[in-house]
């Protein structure tokens, strides 16, 4: 059971860690290109107290490993005003990307920990401290792809949208008031596949 609980903390604690550096660059990224929303609002800081939603950061982490899934949850989303971005067209579209590349780029400095501290990684690093980096690296990478699916309010809607030629204005309003549906209805699906 004390086992349990430390498992969970230190999840949970990565998760944390790890949404919070995902909203911070979006802000980052706004920060960069003009906009000083999340600056003026504090939010440009990696003090996770500045950012935890308290379903999204502690009650749905908690259903999710209660019920044996994998843990999930995310951060309050850092706000920014795409009309303030110097670049109108391709501003929201970076901006939505530099969440799911900061996840990325974490994966990749504890992958490379990994594989640079050589082949004997039992000599090298602990088996605990080895776990740890393990699941930075694989929950900053399902963060960073789940991210990126095309569907609002995932950060992959941003660059789509940026992608999408003018006439498919029409395309971006229905995903944009459909979204949340589109995205419990995949989920119910891999539920209900899962089931099977």
């Amino acid at each position: 059971m004390q086992n349990q609980v430390f498992e969970f903390l230190l999840q949970i604690t990565i998760l944390i860690f790890s949404v919070v550096i995902h909203e911070v660059s979006h802000g980052a990224a706004a920060y960069a290109m003009g906009d000083s929303t999340a600056k003026d609002a504090g939010r440009l800081t990696l003090n996770p107290l500045k950012h935890l939603d308290p379903f999204g950061s502690v009650i749905l982490p908690v259903i999710t490993y209660l019920t044996g899934g994998f843990i999930f949850g995310w951060a309050r989303p850092v706000p920014y005003n795409p009309y303030y971005l110097r670049n109108q067209k391709y501003g929201p579209a970076l901006v939505g990307a530099a969440g799911p590349l900061s996840n990325v780029l974490v994966a990749l400095v504890f992958g490379l920990i990994i594989r640079f501290l050589g082949p004997d990684l039992s000599l090298a690093l602990s088996p605990a401290f080895l776990r740890i980096v393990v699941f930075i690296v694989f929950l900053n990478l399902v963060l960073a792809i789940f991210n990126l699916v095309p569907i609002p309010p995932l950060d992959g809607s941003k660059v789509l949208f940026a992608l999408l030629p003018a006439r498919a204005q029409n395309l971006q309003i229905f995903f944009e008031q459909y979204g949340i549906l589109l995205l419990l209805l995949l989920y119910l699906i891999q539920v209900f596949v899962e089931l099977l």
